[in-house]
């Protein structure tokens, strides 16, 4: 039994002796081999040095896109039209660097086959040196998860992603520049809203929009930075339902007008009037040519009231620490001054907290809406120093019973505050903790 045993295990260890020597000498072959299963480009382009752009689909015009040698793509056919920048990009993107799934056919006989004698999208490239490249792209595979595809005048064909191919197929809509004006929000100087209620005009000086028109008054900034941003972002609606030109035109002659906005940039102005039917609003543009449908909140910014567009806040200094702060109520006087992080009232030092809430009121002091009469005489002044000295805002505030109209010191608007707004601003100064005196 002994040797019986010693046999097997000679037998298996001779077996194993012949496996190892045989994976040895039998190693997989190297990465040149490996490398001819791997899928073969299809494309590889310098994007930059593509000038011409044709998409040509089964039973449409051909569409076809130049950039010149300084400009932005433009639509050349079926009409001329600006591009939308980003959309062209993209495609170009897709096609300079475009990768097969794999090779289906080193030397295709029969094209019919794959949709290719007669493809369903032919992308025709040109570059600069003028000598132009044909992408065709024909039908599904039967997994449908890839497309047939190969170059003209070339005889391979290839499977390719379905995701490539629609990033590739693209409409004259797809490309078209939608926007109704094409001045940057960050680039507008002026914007007028000339409207059969009242006209607004705004100007800005840097960063801070002011209300010119119908007379000179503070501007909430973000309210009409957020108007700029909706003309530059205004965009003509091509959907099916609302893509009739002659429709559109029809409707925008019947609707109500909303208003026209004039906007003045330092590359020139432009214009876009904007009408409104039922609920939806249409507008007409000094950019493009016709009449397009657009977004409601274009329509709704530009019916904003003037009131709307007004700063309600009686301070400026936002969320800066004011360096000093005068409050005047009666015989009452207060005066807080800020060196460092600590504040000092009459050489002594308050509790900063406190102090802070009152800084707080005083930053949220409002207006609920806006009143051209109401102010008598001042029943609390306040003053308020920031801007390390350079900006001092000067209240004056007139209280009759449960109504408190304000004022800016030099400007003749009058803002009613909330009831009860003045006097939890005298409570948080009067809660200001007693002073602590200062360690010498």
């Amino acid at each position: 039994m002994k040797i019986r045993g010693l046999l097997i295990a000679a037998a298996v260890f001779a077996v194993l002796a012949g496996t190892l020597y045989w994976s040895d000498h039998h190693k997989p072959s190297t990465s040149v081999e490996a490398s001819a299963d791997s899928p073969p480009p299809i494309l590889h382009l310098d994007e930059a040095a593509i000038t011409q752009l044709e998409i040509k689909k089964k039973a449409a015009p051909p569409i076809v896109l130049v950039k010149p040698a300084s400009g932005s793509w433009q639509i050349t056919q079926p009409k001329p039209w600006g591009a939308d920048q980003s959309t062209v990009s993209s495609t170009l993107s897709t096609l300079s660097s475009l990768n097969s799934e794999r090779l289906v056919e080193e030397k295709a006989a029969d094209l019919k086959r794959y949709g290719l004698d007669s493809p369903a999208l032919q992308v025709n490239l040109t570059g600069k040196d003028n000598k132009t490249q044909s992408l065709l792209i024909g039908d599904d595979t039967p997994t449908g998860s890839a497309v047939y595809a190969m170059l003209a005048g070339q005889p391979r064909v290839f499977t390719m992603a379905s995701y490539n191919k629609s990033s590739l197929d693209k409409t004259l809509d797809d490309l078209r520049d939608k926007r109704l004006l094409t001045i940057p929000a960050d680039k507008m100087s002026r914007i007028e809203l000339i409207r059969k209620s009242q006209d607004v005009e705004f100007g800005r000086n840097q960063d801070v929009w002011q209300i010119l028109k119908p007379r000179p008054l503070r501007a909430d900034n973000v309210q009409v930075t957020e108007l700029a941003a909706k003309l530059a972002d205004a965009r003509m609606d091509l959907g099916s339902t609302s893509a009739d030109p002659a429709k559109n035109a029809a409707t925008f002659a019947h609707a109500s007008p909303v208003a026209t906005a004039k906007i003045t940039a330092p590359s020139g102005a432009q214009q876009i009037e904007v009408r409104k039917n039922k609920d939806d609003y249409y507008a007409k543009s000094s950019v493009v040519d016709g009449v397009y449908k657009v977004g409601a909140d274009l329509g709704h910014a530009v019916e904003e009231r003037l009131d709307d567009f007004r700063n309600k806040k009686l301070f400026d200094f936002g969320f800066a620490d004011p360096a000093r702060i005068e409050i005047r109520s009666g015989a009452k006087n207060y005066v807080f001054t800020r060196k460092g992080e600590d504040w000092q009232s009459n050489n002594a030092k308050p509790d900063s907290d406190t102090v802070q809430s009152l800084v707080s009121k005083l930053r949220a002091l409002a207006a609920s809406k806006f009143v051209d009469s109401g102010f008598a005489g001042p029943s609390v002044e306040l003053a308020v120093t920031s801007e390390d000295g350079k900006r001092v805002e000067r209240v004056l505030i007139s209280k009759s019973g449960n109504r408190a109209i304000a004022r800016r010191e030099n400007e003749p608007a009058q803002y009613e505050l909330e009831p009860g707004a003045v006097d939890d601003l005298l409570k948080a100064a009067d809660e200001v903790n007693p002073a602590v005196p200062s360690k010498k």
